[in-house]
């Protein structure tokens, strides 16, 4: 008991350490932040985890976090019935897609500032940068929502802001949900001060996200070795089903 409350006393401390860190850097710079981690580690039996961020203004005012990275390549495909059978028939690429695309903000997205200040800083998924090619006239919107609610059904795109709290006038936090299936790659978190409908500071903190042990194997063995992994998968296969039948015929 003694321990656990040591420990807890000593929690406490370092949480109240760093809050008046914080704050006293936000003295001298208008806006302060910092992750809980700046490594998301994948191994085997990854179902999601949880980042904290957490920071400290001079002032009053609201603060917008943008979560995004790694950006591809993404084919959007249009299926219509033709004599009875769905097939593809038209294609849309998009590029510079952010495989995984979050915001938290202070207040609702639309009262931080007006939407020229939104879209330039790309705040809400309404305001990413999308640019399609081969869209037919007029359609690039159909295609880009199609875009976006594809990666929501995925959970790479979490449907609305989660709220970043604040701890009195200064400190604030908030929580980012990444799913079991979040991208490898580089991160960038944005955070943003405003005021007035204007931003007044912005800072950004880099995120990785990696395969580590042995999933990380299996995952370079795979990309570099294709043929090699496909043969290996179709054995592997094989040898489960023999195996299994032969379980059977016994019983």
């Amino acid at each position: 008991m003694r321990r656990a409350a040591r420990f807890s006393a000593m929690a406490l401390g370092a949480i109240l350490g760093a809050g008046i860190l914080l704050a006293a850097t936000a003295r001298a710079q208008q806006l302060v932040a910092d992750l809980s981690s700046h490594l998301i580690a994948i191994t085997t039996g990854f179902t999601g985890t949880e980042v904290v961020l957490f920071g400290a203004v001079d002032g009053p005012g609201d603060v917008a976090v943008v979560v995004q990275g790694p950006a591809g390549r993404v084919n959007v495909r249009r299926k219509e019935r033709i004599a009875g059978i769905w097939m593809n028939t038209r294609s849309v690429e998009f590029d510079d897609v952010p495989g995984y695309y979050a915001v938290a903000t202070s207040r609702p997205v639309e009262r931080l500032a007006e939407p020229s200040v939104l879209a330039r800083e790309e705040i809400g998924t309404s305001n990413i940068a999308l640019v399609a090619t081969g869209a037919p006239p007029g359609r690039a919107a159909e295609f880009r929502e199609a875009l976006i609610r594809g990666k929501r059904s995925q959970g790479l795109y979490p449907e609305g802001p989660v709220p970043v709290t604040f701890l009195g006038d200064r400190l604030f936090r908030t929580t980012i949900h990444f799913p079991a299936n979040v991208p490898t790659g580089a991160y960038t978190v944005g955070v943003f001060l405003f005021r007035n409908g204007q931003v007044i500071s912005a800072q950004t903190t880099p995120l990785v996200v990696s395969k580590i042990g042995f999933s990380a194997e299996v995952y370079e063995f795979a990309t570099r070795q294709s043929l090699a992994y496909g043969i290996a998968a179709v054995a592997v296969a094989l040898a489960s089903g023999w195996a299994a039948g032969a379980v059977f015929r016994r019983v």
